[in-house]
């Protein structure tokens, strides 16, 4: 069955959190989850600092993807950054992660996006080798660093 797509909408809220739930158990990470569905629905789509699409199998959705743009300054232009991406772990194999990045690559060239940046975990083997397949390039001589929580407070406070 060929998958089809459908951007989410205000009323998939909740489905939204489950599937962000699934990703962070599948990612051990559930107890970072703070997300609720106020929150989502603020900044999702009061906001809108952020874009999501279900990838469906028939009527059910199975995989999703949450998006937003960033900017290259040595390309002059914005890009993609694929925050999440997940298929539920019983529609895996069927080609949807693929059929969720390809779609992503036709948002982001019909925006006239110069890159599709994302993470992952290094311990996701299954993921990297997809990614890989697909051509993607591993950005080996980049590390990652982030600020939250008391550290982001903290530094907010540093200027006088």
């Amino acid at each position: 069955m060929p998958v089809t797509f459908r951007p989410a909408e205000e009323k998939d809220t909740a489905l939204l959190l489950k599937f962000i739930r699934a990703l962070a158990e599948y990612e051990h990470m559930l107890d970072d989850v703070v997300a609720t569905e106020e929150i989502l629905k603020e900044w999702l789509f009061e906001r809108r600092v952020a874009e999501a699409f279900f990838a469906l199998e028939g009527e059910t959705e199975v995989g999703f993807a949450l998006y937003f743009h960033n900017f290259s300054t040595f390309l002059g232009r914005g890009g993609i950054y694929l925050e999440d991406l997940f298929v539920l772990p019983e529609h895996r194999g069927k080609g949807y992660g693929k059929a969720i990045l390809s779609r992503l690559a036709q948002i982001a060239r019909a925006r006239g996006c110069g890159r599709l940046d994302f993470a992952c975990l290094n311990w996701n083997q299954p993921s990297i080798d997809v990614y890989l397949s697909l051509g993607a390039e591993p950005m080996n001589e980049w590390k990652v660093y982030r600020f939250s929580g008391e550290a982001l407070h903290a530094l907010a406070s540093k200027i006088d």
